[in-house]
């Protein structure tokens, strides 16, 4: 077993360095390498790497430290601000995309709950491209920036609620007992963390805050820790290790423990993009292809016009509304993970899972040429709009 462990950790990440060198060449976000290094070497490729069952186990730890870095960046004060400003657009927009979603999977005659599961999947950007493709000066000095910033995190909040409802349900239908349950369970686990954090943990951190060994230790444990907690109270471990980050958000040591954990959040997020490669039946896609284009056109129209008309009513920059609109406009990182927790509960079927998954590919690729050749980014082809 630790024999076929190495092998393929030497496959996935010898592969991925490769193919994703040709990503940065070709101006691609390396996510989209990643899945794609999975297609190749995963059982409905060539078969290279068959069993991919202990690499996706693994691989969770990623989603998991990716919410904990999340919640760790989530300063309530500043949160208040932006939400404040953003919080019409951030919800009409929501439930928009979301009313179209559920209307596009009726129309391809999924059941009303696979519809609802696309339907929850389409209300979400990526965090991941939207900020890797917005320049520094603009993510931390200017309007695109705050709006943007504030967008995404409100969608990540609702995030987090649609994958409390999806990880509820029964095999096959919605709990609405256990969701009540999970909602009375929700803010008991937030009062005893923020208790814990204020009365135990930075009064350890304080004494020992020299031994940075120990603080990165210590909030690892804490992460891993909330989060296996939250699954024994019915919660998931993703709601624990996001509590777990706000919890310790507001210490001046979050930032230091972010910067610190961003590398281990990597190591494991390139296994899960991997894991959701492999799993894509691509045997599938002849036979989806029209829905799969149906629900990327979609998404990579609706969402730049929504956004372009809501923050040009709001702010009466035409240009601002469609830099931000075309930036995001694609699906998320977040709508593959609930596809897979709602694939995982028998909520959608395997073609479901399969139209969001390359939808969410496709929209992945095409906004980002779209913000490389149109707008200032870091990566662009032209020195007009390259921006660092």
């Amino acid at each position: 077993m630790t024999g076929h462990l190495f092998d393929a950790f030497f496959l996935i990440f010898t592969g991925s360095a490769i193919v994703a060198s040709l990503a940065l060449f070709t101006r691609q976000p390396l996510l989209v390498a990643y899945i794609a290094v999975g297609v190749a070497l995963g059982p409905y490729g060539l078969k290279i790497v068959p069993d991919i069952n202990i690499v996706s186990e693994i691989s969770h730890i990623g989603i998991v430290f990716l919410l904990f870095l999340l919640g760790l960046d989530m300063q309530p004060s500043a949160l208040h601000r932006v939400f404040k400003e953003i919080s019409s657009t951030a919800i009409i927009s929501s439930l928009l995309f979301a009313s179209l979603g559920y209307t596009t999977g009726l129309a391809f005659a999924f059941t009303h709950t696979e519809a609802l599961v696309l339907g929850m999947t389409m209300m979400f950007s990526s965090t991941i491209i939207g900020i890797k493709l917005l320049p520094t000066t603009v993510l931390h000095h200017k309007q695109t920036g705050e709006l943007m910033v504030g967008l995404l995190l409100f969608q990540d909040f609702l995030a987090i609620i649609c994958l409390l409802i999806l990880a509820r349900g029964a095999p096959g239908e919605f709990n609405v007992n256990e969701l009540g349950l999970a909602f009375i369970a929700l803010p008991a686990l937030g009062i005893a963390a923020f208790s814990f954090v204020r009365y135990v943990l930075l009064a350890l951190i304080a004494r020992f805050d020299r031994f940075h060994e120990y603080i990165f230790l210590i909030a690892i444990g804490w992460c891993l820790g909330l989060a296996e907690l939250a699954q024994m109270i019915h919660l998931s471990a993703e709601i624990g290790a996001f509590i777990a980050g706000i919890s310790l958000a507001t210490s001046p040591i979050s930032q230091f423990i972010a910067l610190n954990l961003k590398p281990l959040r990597d190591f494991f997020l390139i296994l899960f993009f991997f894991a959701l490669g492999a799993q894509l039946n691509i045997a599938l896609l002849p036979e989806l292809a029209l829905p799969i284009i149906a629900v990327s056109v979609f998404v990579l129209t609706t969402k730049p016009i929504t956004f372009y008309a809501l923050l040009c009513r709001k702010s009466g920059r035409k240009g601002l509304a469609w830099d931000i609109g075309f930036r995001l406009g694609q699906i998320s990182e977040f709508s593959l993970l609930l596809a897979i927790v709602a694939s995982s509960n028998d909520l959608i079927g395997e073609r479901v899972k399969i139209i969001i998954q390359s939808a969410a590919i496709v929209t992945f690729i095409v906004s980002s040429y779209i913000v490389i050749f149109c707008f200032p980014n870091p990566i662009a082809i032209s020195e007009k709009l390259r921006r660092d």
